[in-house]
């Protein structure tokens, strides 16, 4: 994903097209080239000793693939497990990984101008997992930086125990 620097060194995402999910009651978004499948959570293999947002792994066509309960990497309360819950497969750089959500929303086209920095929340908001805002007519949606959301570390040494 290209990036555009402003004059204030913040790095915005470019625009494009954004898949839109719910968390809570909050709409996040991430950019949808990074999307390989929308699937239904289900079949998922607890893996013992991982990290709480490591909910297991799952065989998808032969590939294991480490499942990471968002809600729970992001702090919020816990996920409840239902019809709608959803599990957003992205590849990431040649490597699969799974993460679940309360539902897809749709995709979002967002433009250089409705792409903005986040605003500076003070020391006690984590923000490193937020990249940018996306402002349509309807809402705003919370773009996600998913490179340093996912832990490959932890994910690795799960996919490596379900081996």
């Amino acid at each position: 994903m290209q990036e555009r620097h402003l004059n204030t060194s913040v790095t915005l995402p470019d625009p494009g097209e954004y898949l839109s999910f719910a968390l809570a009651d909050e709409h996040y978004a991430l950019n949808i080239l990074k999307v390989q499948e929308i699937r239904g959570y289900d079949g998922v293999t607890r893996i013992p000793d991982t990290p709480d947002y490591i909910r297991g792994v799952v065989n998808l066509r032969g590939a294991i693939v480490p499942v990471l309960d968002l809600r729970m990497k992001l702090g919020l309360r816990e996920a409840r497990y239902d019809p709608f819950t959803v599990m957003i497969v992205l590849n990431l750089d040649g490597r699969s990984a799974g993460i679940v959500v309360d539902a897809v929303s749709d995709v979002v086209l967002l433009g250089a101008d409705q792409i903005r920095a986040t605003p500076e929340l003070g020391a006690a908001v984590d923000t490193r997992f937020i990249s940018a805002i996306g402002a349509t007519d309807e809402r705003m949606v919370i773009l996600l930086d998913i490179k340093s959301l996912i832990d490959w570390a932890d994910i690795g040494e799960a996919a490596e125990d379900a081996a």
